[in-house]
């Protein structure tokens, strides 16, 4: 079982900044694409921002030129680098890998994984 373990959220007034974290377990063989979507109340989930296998960058245009998408070397951990902050940017971030292929320990897995979910609030 592969669980992606998300960190970063939490409340930050219009303006700020918040630095979100992904964490996929394993030694990572190979991966399609990592990216982060959104999800506010009454909304359907949203791409928020895609690394692809190469490494380019695809963002939805709301958060162009605002948020960053990254990862280390290894590809254990995606990062979204939030600036700018927008009341409209409220919701819950869920970090995703996809055709992601690891070994945890002896046991090898291979799949579309999704993290739990972490809050981002920007109060109006």
């Amino acid at each position: 079982q592969v669980q992606l373990v998300e960190s970063g959220g939490g409340l930050v007034q219009a303006g700020g900044s918040l630095r979100l974290s992904c964490l996929a377990p394993g030694n990572i063989l190979s991966i399609n694409s990592m990216g982060w979507y959104r999800q506010a109340p009454g909304n359907q989930r949203e791409l928020v921002a895609r690394l692809s296998r190469d490494g380019r960058p695809k963002y939805a245009d709301s958060v162009k030129g605002r948020f960053t998408i990254s990862r280390d070397s290894a590809g254990n951990t995606v990062y979204l680098q939030m600036n700018s902050l927008k009341p409209e940017d409220t919701a819950v971030y869920y970090c995703n890998y996809e055709g992601l292929h690891t070994k945890v320990g002896i046991t090898y897995a291979s799949g579309d994984y999704w993290g739990q979910g972490t809050q981002v609030t920007v109060p109006s």
